[in-house]
């Protein structure tokens, strides 16, 4: 990584003056932001993260005394071309010509593994990891928290992937359940095979809506009732359609995952854990952990007292389990299973205190795993609608987004002839929505706006893929002939350095987003790549330029896109090359 060859030389100078070993000077060195308004350093020192005295006490003067101080007695060399101070930092300016070199063939050599490699990430142990993400309920509606997870969880398993984690994608349907007695009375109501096959979850919707309509009658209850008790017996022909229901859907589900960018490894759900919950209800009673209510519900006393001041419901006074049960039998069944190293859940920040009480029951069942478990949850969506009014099925959102798209696209002015206008118009949709939901951090709500998502000027997925569709056509445009042995000493202009200065931090950036997973780091990152891209293919043209001077800038285009490609690949957007 180039910032690493930078960081490491800059730290070997320090750590002789200091007397402190270069691996810890190393962490401390960051590459500067790009300011739009002056001209910045490339790299930074914080004085405060290498003194001895830390407390913070030290007044601003003595940070920047002691920075004056330290600058003194260190010497520009072959690498830093200027040391200078600011308030409580030292600022290093490596030589413009190395710069651009090291950078721009870093970028070119290690392609899609560029900011990955970094040395950031070698203290960072290879794990295997389990994310649980999107989990819809069959039947139900596949409500806007469900894309949130999912669009989410996509994003942390690329990103665990990218940097060399063995990953375990579980999607954890909600698949049994009372409800399953009402649907399964439904259908033999008003059920279609037909429908059921060709498009599953609107028409099990549709039945379920329907039933509902009777739930609260008698008889319908009771046939509820007796249709759950037979799926719980195992009867084979409730058996055999509550299968078809679960496969049907599944089989659709695929299919629009794959329109999202997104697969899984595993479809599970709380029908797996039915028997595995009762196994775990023993576990609690023989650990003592499992009390009785006077209506006969089985609870676990949470509270430090053990005054039941706080305690989660695990069973119902027949016996039988509740959502928290299952999820304890899961938990201990992927551990058996995957023997992961984390396990990540994504949802919508509600259910927080479910997690709470789920990983705090594992603790006092004696699984010290249960710290390695991670709730990642997120704010809510308001006011995400379609034409057709609000959002029941995931493909309505795809197919607004699309038709959406391209309507736009035809009324630009901008707007080229291209091979498949449709696929285009999925694919920037998609990252309109997802940069919409990734600009801030994932625990804010949001109101969600269609307009606002769409626009293609300002920060928004549309501008990113509009970037990336230019850059890619002006390779194409100027033959896309390999890049080898070109002088890109050349790129002296500020707005070239900028872009080069901006590379460089993208190491620390997928640090970050690695130590948080929030997404926003690697988002606001993207957009102003963009923006410094798209002023330096004002101000830098190739066309017209002399041959050395034209191929030095096509690199620096050529590596600008790579990295946004990447970054975009990372977030679940799949880049487009016509526009």
């Amino acid at each position: 990584m180039a910032a690493c060859s930078f960081r490491r030389s800059i730290a070997s100078q320090l750590s002789k003056v200091l007397d402190l070993p270069p691996e810890k000077l190393i962490k401390s060195i960051s590459a500067v932001p790009v300011s739009k308004k002056r001209r910045v350093a490339d790299f930074q020192l914080s004085i405060a993260s290498v003194t001895e005295d830390s407390s913070s006490d030290c007044l601003a003067q003595d940070l920047n005394l002691q920075a004056q101080k330290l600058a003194e007695r260190l010497k520009c060399d072959a690498v830093v071309s200027e040391i200078s101070t600011g308030p409580g930092t030292l600022n290093f300016t490596i030589n413009r010509e190395l710069l651009a070199k090291t950078v721009l063939q870093q970028v070119l050599k290690d392609g899609s593994e560029y900011g990955v490699r970094s040395e950031l990430f070698s203290t960072v142990p290879r794990q295997k990891v389990v994310i649980e993400f999107s989990s819809p309920n069959i039947a139900k509606k596949f409500h806007i928290g469900h894309l949130r997870s999912t669009i989410v969880g996509n994003f942390i398993a690329n990103l665990k992937v990218a940097l060399g984690h063995e990953v375990t994608r579980i999607n954890y349907l909600g698949d049994w359940g009372m409800q399953f007695g009402l649907l399964g009375v439904g259908f033999q109501r008003f059920g279609n095979k037909e429908k059921l096959k060709f498009s599953p979850l609107q028409h099990l919707f549709e039945v379920y809506v329907q039933i509902n309509k009777t739930a609260e009658d008698e008889n319908t209850k009771k046939l509820a009732k007796d249709f759950f008790r037979k799926l719980e017996e195992h009867d084979e022909q409730t058996l055999s359609l509550w299968k078809q229901f679960r496969d049907f859907s599944i089989e659709e589900y695929i299919r629009v995952y794959k329109r999202l960018g997104v697969h899984f490894d595993e479809y599970s759900g709380e029908s797996f854990y039915q028997e595995k919950s009762q196994e775990v209800l023993k576990m609690l009673e023989d650990k003592g952990l499992l009390q009785k209510t006077i209506k006969g519900t089985g609870i676990v006393d949470l509270s430090e007292e053990k005054d039941l001041s706080t305690f989660s419901t695990v069973m119902r006074s027949d016996g039988t389990s509740l959502y928290i049960t299952r999820d304890l039998a899961a938990a201990i069944d992927r551990m058996n299973k995957h023997s992961w190293d984390t396990m990540i859940y994504v949802t919508d920040k509600s259910q927080s205190n479910h997690f709470q009480h789920l990983f705090q029951i594992l603790k006092l069942m004696g699984y010290d795993w249960a710290e390695r478990c991670q709730h990642v949850s997120f704010g809510l969506v308001q006011g995400m609608k379609t034409r057709r009014g609000e959002v029941i099925f995931l493909e309505d959102v795809l197919n607004e987004v699309r038709s959406r798209m391209l309507q736009n696209m035809a009324s630009s002015k901008t707007t080229k002839k291209i091979d498949d206008p449709v696929e285009t118009a999925e694919k920037v949709g998609l990252a309109a929505l997802i940069i919409q939901d990734f600009r801030g951090l994932l625990s804010s709500d949001y109101q969600f706006s269609w307009d606002r998502a769409l626009q293609s000027r300002g920060d928004t997925g549309v501008f990113l893929q509009y970037t990336h569709a230019r850059l890619h056509s002006l390779e194409q445009m100027h033959g896309n002939e390999q890049l080898t042995d070109v002088n890109v000493a050349c790129l002296q202009e500020p707005d070239a350095i900028a872009v080069l200065q901006h590379l460089l931090r993208y190491d620390e950036v997928l640090y970050r987003s690695s130590q948080d997973l929030q997404p926003k780091h690697i988002v606001s990152y993207l957009l102003t790549l963009s923006h410094l891209a798209a002023v330096a293919h004002k101000t830098l043209p190739v066309k017209g330029s002399t041959p050395d001077l034209a191929q030095a800038r096509l690199c620096l285009f050529q590596a600008a896109r790579l990295v946004l490609a990447n970054g975009m690949k990372l977030l679940g957007i799949t880049p487009v090359t016509q526009m």
